[in-house]
């Protein structure tokens, strides 16, 4: 192996850099690959770099689990999990060659697969994190039924850094499908969430849909049978299966568009809704992705009277990229990190100033 793949534990020298910090109330800011730098606010502190702490730890094909360190590439993950047959589910974006298991965990970010098998969350068995007083703990298991720390290694997945430097994780991981069929139908946005609804209450076997505006793309996944079956009733063309990864890394013409990029979080069967802007939507329309130079104030009002948030991926476009959080939530999550970071030590003002 050379430098680039070999297994590493760096898990003390972390350790003592964190307790470096604490000594000398010095914030800092966790990197990795800094694929995802441009999600949340901007960062001022001492960097600690989590990319030499790597390495697949442990590994059981027929138990399907799989615990990793956090600076590990996430494609190198990838390709050990394929090379059994085997992928992490909620296939989280990369945004950059060099992604790590790390970022992964800490944006908590997920594919277009993400509401018909779960999100990264949904498939964290148990983490080792190094907390804002300088200990090296281990919550939760590598197995579905040790239950002990469970919530709190879910409750990391998205937490962007704020509660601690998360140094290992064991991920439940999943066969990939026996049979994917990607196909494109030429629907308007409307008339394709009404076929999308009622494919649901068909048990019809989908793994993606998303419409870009002028047509609507379906992924089927399972057995032979059952996507024969699907792709017998619903028609359409052929679709290349490269226009999931496309989608999941942004790499569509519609990401291309210079103006604001925006991830707006609806409830299901949302109606179209009538935004100045693009629309590209993905997960059955819970997730819809708008370029629009609409005042950041007037679409989350309009959107949170929907029932869902709105998130801003353009850097420097928004001061607060997250949805404002309410009053008591942002009273919990105050107390959250106050009781795991009670230093402010670990990336400080990343999800919200107050935090």
């Amino acid at each position: 192996m050379d430098a680039m793949t070999a297994s590493h534990d760096a898990a003390q020298a972390l350790q003592d850099e964190v307790q470096q910090a604490i000594a000398q109330r010095q914030p800092l800011r966790i990197r990795g690959s800094d694929s995802k730098r441009h999600l949340g606010r901007p960062v001022e502190g001492i960097e600690i770099d989590a990319r030499l702490h790597r390495g697949i730890v442990t590994y059981d094909p027929t138990e399907l689990v799989v615990t990793v360190r956090t600076g590990t590439p996430l494609n190198e993950l990838e390709a050990a999990l394929e090379a059994n047959g085997q992928m992490l589910p909620c296939e989280p974006p990369h945004f950059g060659p060099n992604a790590t298991v790390g970022g992964m965990m800490a944006t908590g970010l997920s594919g277009p697969r993400r509401p018909w098998v779960g999100s990264v969350r949904d498939f964290v068995l148990g983490t080792r994190i190094i907390t804002g007083e300088g200990k090296h703990l281990r919550f939760g298991g590598e197995v579905m039924k040790n239950v002990a720390g469970y919530d709190l290694s879910r409750l990391l997945a998205g937490s962007f850094g704020c509660l601690g430097l998360i140094t290992e994780v064991s991920f439940k991981v999943l066969p990939k499908p026996r049979t994917s069929a990607s196909l494109q139908l030429e629907l308007d946005p409307s008339r394709a969430l009404i076929k999308l609804a009622e494919w649901e209450r068909q048990a019809i076997p989908l793994a993606g849909a998303c419409h870009d505006g002028r047509a609507l793309y379906i992924r089927l996944e399972g057995g032979e049978g059952s996507v024969a079956a699907a792709r017998d009733r619903i028609g359409g063309d052929a679709l290349p299966a490269t226009f999931w990864t496309n989608l999941r890394e942004h790499r569509l013409e519609f990401f291309a568009d210079p103006r604001p990029l925006w991830r707006l979080s609806l409830p299901n069967h949302t109606p179209v809704l009538d935004l100045p802007g693009t629309v590209l939507m993905d997960w059955a329309g819970a997730q819809r992705w708008l370029k629009s130079d609409m005042d950041a104030a007037a679409l989350r009002h309009r959107i949170e009277q929907l029932g869902g948030h709105a998130t801003c991926f353009t850097p420097d476009n928004e001061r607060e990229p997250f949805h404002p959080l309410a009053p008591a939530l942002l009273k919990y999550q105050r107390q959250l990190k106050q009781q795991m970071d009670p230093h402010g030590l670990f990336n400080p003002g990343r999800l919200y100033a107050e935090l």
